[in-house]
């Protein structure tokens, strides 16, 4: 399998001219997920419940890959204020409970729709395993 176009109707859909995933062979690329609650197109208040729904949404897209959260190889993280730091990580703990992954978090001007913060990551695909 050279390149597999991964689509989740439980995460939002792509703004752009991208894919939510793409996954090669036994690796998964997510692009980044922002915190949009795809049952009613809104963005949450507050960097906890962005965090929370934007690691959901990523877990979504993951699950439609043949991956989860465990299988995460490395993260990225914008955010629009670090000075909220360690409010996001008390919430990304929640989600990378043990074994995390790499990671990489840099501050950013402007992220679409306003957002606080945006994951994306890299995973093995796994069967789904959690």
């Amino acid at each position: 399998m050279l390149k597999q176009i991964v689509r989740s109707s439980a995460a939002p859909e792509a703004i752009g001219p991208y894919s939510q995933a793409v996954r090669s062979s036994d690796i998964v690329f997510c692009s980044g997920q922002l915190p949009v609650d795809v049952t009613n197109g809104k963005i949450p208040d507050g960097i906890s419940a962005q965090t929370r729904m934007v690691l959901r949404n990523l877990s979504e897209v993951l699950k439609s890959s043949g991956s989860s959260l465990s299988a995460v190889l490395k993260t990225t993280v914008f955010m629009i204020d670090l000075e909220q730091f360690e409010l996001m990580n008390q919430v990304y703990r929640e989600f990378f409970r043990e074994d995390a992954p790499a990671r990489s978090t840099v501050q950013v001007t402007r992220l679409p729709k306003g957002a606080l913060i945006e994951i994306e990551a890299v995973a093995v695909a796994n069967g789904g395993e959690e």
